[in-house]
Formats: C-alpha cells, sequence, structure tokens
C-alpha cells in the first residue's frame, strides 16, 4: 500500500485525498485547524463553481451539497455608462449550460475532514513548517503541499516568466449577505465592470445559515473601491460595502436594499499578488515535495476560477498518481505532472491576468458584442466553465471578430 501525505485540508488537496483513500492508498491529511475552528472562523473565499469542476467532485462522491445550494444559472455583465452613470452602456446575461454552485468553504470543508476520517484517512491537526515537511516527507512515499496560505508556501520559488505582477492588483473584500433580491428570469454571477475604480460581482451561494449571496469587491489600489482595509467591524464593513453600490451601481444598490451579513464572521478584506510558483520544493535534506493548487497557482479571483482551478488541478494530479503504479515520485515525475495541469491553466491565468488590465480591443469586441447578439453572450458565459475556449479570440483582435460574427448567426439559448 503505498503511503501519500497531503498538507492543507481544502480544495485542491482533498479531492486528491479521497481519490486515492478509494484506491487503497494510506493517505495522512495535515491542517491546521480542526472542523469546530473552520465552522467557527472568518470565510475564506468566493468559491463559485462551474459544472466541470463540480463533476470532479461528484465522482467522488463528496458533493453533499449538490441538492440544497442554490442554483447558479448564468453569467451577466454590467459596465456603467460614463456619461450617465445610473444607466448601462453595456447589459447582457447568458444561461449555463449546466448549473453552477457556490458552498461556504466553512460548511463544506469540516464535513470533508470529518467524511475523509470515516473512510479511513489519517488526520493531524498542526501547524506545518519546513521541520514538519522534513519529518512527513521521510514518512511518506510523496507529500504534496496544498496549503494555500502561509509561511511555508513562500518557500516555493516564485516563477517570475509566469507571474508579471509583483504585487496585489486589487484589493479585495467579501460580503456575505441574506436578503439580496433575486435577478429576473434566472439566477446569474452578475459582473459589474467600473473603469478606473474596479470591478463588483455578486452570486447565490450557501452559507451555514442557509442560502445566501456573495458580493466580490475588487478595488484598483488607492481608488474610491480601496475602501475596506480599516473597517473596524462587521457592520462597517457591510455599511462600506452597500455605499459603494449606492454611490457607483444603483441597480446593484436597489436589489441590496433590505440585506443583512449572514453573521459576524461573514466577511474579509485583503490582497495578493497573483502568482505562479515553480512546483517543486527542496527541503534542506534534499526530500522534495510537490505543490498544487493555489500554493503554486494563486489567481485574482476577477474571473471567478480559484476553486475550478484547486478542482481541476486534483483531478490531473488524482489521474498522475493512479497512472503511475508503484514508480518512485521523483523530481521528473512532479515537474511533469505539474506541466500537465498547467496545459490547461495558462490560458485560466492569462485570461485572469488580462482582465487586471485595461481591456485590449479584442476583449472589448467580445464583451460588447455579447449585448448585441445573444449566441455570443451564450459562448461568454459558458466559457468560465472552460475558458480555454476563449482562446484565440481573447488574445487577437482578427479572431475575436471572427468569434463574434460567428456567434452572431446563433440565437440565445432558452
Amino acid at each position: 500500500m503505498r503511503k501519500i501525505a497531503i498538507i492543507g485540508g481544502g480544495q485542491a488537496g482533498m479531492p486528491v485525498a479521497f481519490g486515492l483513500l478509494d484506491k487503497g492508498y494510506e493517505v495522512a491529511l495535515y491542517t491546521n485547524r480542526t472542523p469546530d475552528q473552520v465552522r467557527q472562523g472568518r470565510v475564506m473565499s468566493s468559491q463559485c463553481m462551474f459544472a466541470n469542476a463540480l463533476d470532479v467532485e461528484r465522482r467522488l462522491g463528496i458533493n453533499y451539497w449538490e441538492d440544497e445550494c442554490p442554483p447558479v444559472e448564468g453569467i451577466g455583465f454590467a459596465l456603467p455608462n460614463p456619461e450617465q452613470p445610473d444607466t448601462k452602456a453595456v447589459d447582457w446575461s447568458g444561461r449555463l449550460d449546466r448549473v453552477a454552485q457556490a458552498t461556504d468553504q466553512r460548511l463544506k470543508m469540516p464535513i470533508w475532514i470529518e467524511e475523509f476520517e470515516k473512510r479511513g484517512g489519517k488526520v493531524f491537526f498542526e501547524d506545518v513548517g519546513v521541520a514538519e515537511l522534513e519529518r512527513i516527507s521521510n514518512e511518506y512515499e510523496l507529500t504534496i503541499l496544498a496549503a494555500g496560505k502561509g509561511d511555508v508556501v513562500r518557500l516555493f520559488e516564485r516563477d517570475a516568466s509566469r507571474s508579471p505582477f509583483d504585487k496585489p492588483q486589487r484589493a479585495l473584500a467579501l460580503t456575505y449577505v441574506h436578503g439580496l433580491e433575486p435577478t429576473p428570469e434566472y439566477s446569474r454571477v452578475s459582473f459589474n465592470f467600473i473603469p478606473g475604480v474596479g470591478e463588483y460581482f455578486v452570486f447565490p451561494s450557501l452559507t451555514l445559515s442557509g442560502p445566501c449571496d456573495i458580493m466580490v469587491f475588487e478595488g484598483i489600489p488607492g481608488g474610491p473601491l480601496d475602501r475596506f482595509r480599516d473597517a473596524k467591524s462587521p457592520q462597517e464593513h457591510f455599511e462600506r460595502s452597500i455605499s459603494f453600490l449606492q454611490e457607483f451601481l444603483p441597480w446593484e444598490a436597489d436589489r441590496a436594499r433590505n440585506c443583512e451579513l449572514t453573521d459576524d464572521q461573514g466577511y474579509l478584506a485583503g490582497s495578493f499578488p497573483p502568482t505562479v510558483r515553480k512546483p517543486v520544493l527542496t527541503l534542506p535534506s534534499g526530500n522534495i515535495v510537490l505543490g498544487m493548487g493555489d500554493a503554486v497557482v494563486v489567481n485574482d479571483p476577477i474571473t471567478g476560477q480559484g476553486s475550478n482551478n484547486a478542482a481541476k488541478c486534483a483531478q490531473v494530479y488524482l489521474d498522475r498518481i493512479l497512472e503511475h503504479g508503484e514508480q518512485q515520485f521523483d523530481r521528473a515525475w512532479m515537474e511533469a505532472t505539474f506541466e500537465k495541469y498547467w496545459e490547461y491553466a495558462n490560458q485560466v491565468v492569462a485570461w485572469t491576468n488580462s482582465m487586471l488590465l485595461p481591456p485590449t480591443p479584442q476583449a472589448l469586441a467580445l464583451l460588447t458584442g455579447a449585448d448585441q447578439h445573444p449566441g455570443l453572450a451564450h459562448f461568454m458565459a459558458n466559457a468560465f466553465d472552460h475558458p480555454p475556449v476563449l482562446y484565440p479570440a481573447w488574445g487577437d483582435l482578427a479572431e475575436a471578430e471572427k468569434l463574434v460574427q460567428t456567434k452572431a448567426q446563433i440565437p440565445a439559448v432558452a
């Protein structure tokens, strides 16, 4: 029986742990918070997961919230009119072919950890640093670091060739609320882009207290949406959320007129630079550790791909481990495993990073063209489930214009 250790009880590492356990591997999970500490803690992310990522959980039988989580049925995009800010210059939405879902990780991860133990996995609650990695990597044939935060993540070398930014591009904030008015016709992720200010998007979710909505604020540093850093209480954070909507997005403020925070831990503010790191960490002893998920590819939330990338990375890593049989998990295998995932992730990263910059002519052609052509809106909405379909159009104006013309002939999906 092969012995594998996974550091981090989150969206990337846990599916691998379940998949290996199911195939008879001895799997140990190391995480620094107990299930109750996670439940009682602050919200961690804005995790809207699209169908392909949800399929990873379905295949493993860990999709426990499928029936109770509110569906996300589409994607909407709005751009305020600079001459009349209370109106929209661009406004479109498209239905997803298969619904997305967002489950609060305070609800999800504790159940996963408890279920992992019930299925026979070993769980250790401890902080893991270099000394612990040395010990663990001596005990197990493969050690995977899937924790997205903490000092240990910074041990992985930044890959400058794949990381165009060396500082945060957005001041980020999350606000979990009850009482938001639903969008007409069907539920959706409602994206609002405000040039020179930042972005706001919101979507249905499931939290500890039931169905809710997650507000995500992305402020250009130093601008009017960079307003959450010094909020001194949950209520002050919430009030700053609403005041921003009232000032810049009146149609969203109208939806939020009867909102309240889901709970005193239902908010978050911070920032980080989007970063790709080299996937193999060499410890002082010479032992090696494989990085995955946010430990090696951390995206800005602007395209909602974080949890989706984690799940898809989990599937790649799980498949690669199972295919490897009894062979040694050496550096070449680790690097090849990451590169297999990067074949998918590189275009997701490129798309996400591009959204943090002023829009290119081809991006404008696609985003504004969807306002005129329902077939293009449907295509753009479903691209969130598999962003590589946006290429080559997202990177080339002639290809973008060709795509617009092609989709202009396709009617909307009812």
